[in-house]
């Protein structure tokens, strides 16, 4: 018994310490969440299970609580409640398809917990995927690193897990040693901001000729497309269009920006693409932030409303003559906003977000971490773009 508890003991510190490490934000630093099937196809039992998955999954997203509580400005502890229903979907799908029999029924159960926890419904909170790794240990494999990726992660919980762990390991190491960074298409220029909560809420002409100043300074240093965070543009009206093309006359210059475009039953968490000579909406997100903005218990209230979920609807869009996979904030967190865009082929990855309430954490450092890994997996240019 002492004996059990003691594996259990080991197993529950060894998976924490991969979900605080391989989720540091560090893009090189994401394949140490590989050790998670490992750790979960030890436990001696269910409750063991639950034990290591909680731990992964809560030591990953440790950045909650503190997100949380900045962005509704309460104290710390109210954002633990969040933070523990956040884990739920990714505890009880490894608890309920962890394995007792045999090692090939754990490989199977961890398999399907792996796809559930990509697509919706539970992959709407399936934050923490290892399988996000897979662009740095097998940068530009495209699609076939994808399946050795996932079929690495089902045999890392066989009895093979040794040698699939030590061939991990040396792809790791060697993409680690020439790694570079996704390179921007020439003539893109990506601008973080440090608005603070501002971004988004303030919608004077001021603030508005501020950022188009911003843009005009960019454009006379050559940038022929310019990428603005999340938020960026506040609610997309006809006025504010007609301020920002009317600042852009005379300038062979594009602005992809995030906006929240106005709708009768709520609004759609979207990007724009403005030139001189007018706008698109070219992206509504497919997964909006749940709780916080999407709400989809509102629909049988007397006042729906919040942020619209399109979950698989624009995957690309076509920009300045190159198909982009835009992905705003939370759903880098994702892994099928992801992979459904790259079914279609995209030459550029778009990711921007509004980070000012993830202060003191490391979400914006993973959410950038996230896409970069997935860019380098399919061999994209990427621009990311973060007001903090």
């Amino acid at each position: 018994m002492r004996r059990e508890q003691g594996l259990v003991v080991g197993l529950v510190a060894l998976s924490v310490t991969a979900g605080w490490v391989g989720w540091s934000g560090k893009v090189l630093l994401l394949p140490v969440a590989f050790a998670f099937p490992v750790l979960w196809s030890q436990a001696p039992t269910r409750i063991a299970a639950v034990l290591v998955s909680a731990g992964y999954f809560l030591a990953a997203s440790r950045g909650l609580p503190q997100g949380v509580a900045t962005y509704y400005a309460v104290d710390l502890w109210s954002g633990i409640l969040p933070w523990a229903t956040a884990s739920f979907a990714f505890v009880a799908v490894h608890t309920a398809l962890w394995s007792e029999r045999s090692r090939r029924g754990r490989a199977v159960g961890y398999a399907i917990a792996s796809l559930l926890m990509a697509v919706p419904p539970f992959g709407i909170t399936g934050w923490a995927h290892p399988i996000t790794a897979a662009g740095v240990v097998f940068p530009e494999w495209g699609w076939f690193g994808f399946a050795i990726a996932a079929a690495g992660l089902a045999v890392l919980t066989t009895w093979l897990w040794p040698a699939a762990a030590i061939a991990i390991s040396g792809f790791w190491l060697w993409s680690a040693a020439f790694w570079t960074d996704p390179a921007l298409p020439e003539g893109w220029r990506e601008v973080d901001l440090k608005l603070g909560a501002g971004l988004g809420r303030e919608s004077s002409l001021q603030w508005h000729r501020d950022l188009i100043a911003t843009v005009q300074d960019e454009a006379k240093q050559g940038a022929r497309l310019i990428v603005l965070p999340e938020s960026a543009l506040g609610f997309w009206t006809p006025t504010v269009e007609r301020i920002w093309t009317d600042g852009l006359s005379g300038l062979e210059v594009g602005v992809l920006a995030g906006a929240a475009v106005a709708g009768r039953d709520g609004y759609d968490n979207a990007i724009v693409n403005i030139t001189s000579v007018g706008s698109a909406v070219v992206y509504r997100a497919r997964m909006p932030v749940p709780g916080s903005m999407w709400q989809p218990w509102r629909i049988w209230s007397e006042h729906p409303g919040g942020a619209r979920a399109h979950f698989f609807a624009n995957p690309v869009a076509e920009i300045d003559g190159l198909r982009i996979a835009p992905l705003i904030c939370y759903e880098q967190l994702l892994v099928w906003p992801f992979l459904q865009s790259m079914t279609h082929a995209p030459d550029v990855v778009v990711a921007i977000g509004n980070g000012w309430w993830t202060q003191a954490t490391s979400i914006v450092s993973i959410q950038r971490a996230s896409a970069l890994a997935w860019a380098r997996l399919f061999g994209k240019p990427v621009a990311v773009s973060f007001n903090i």
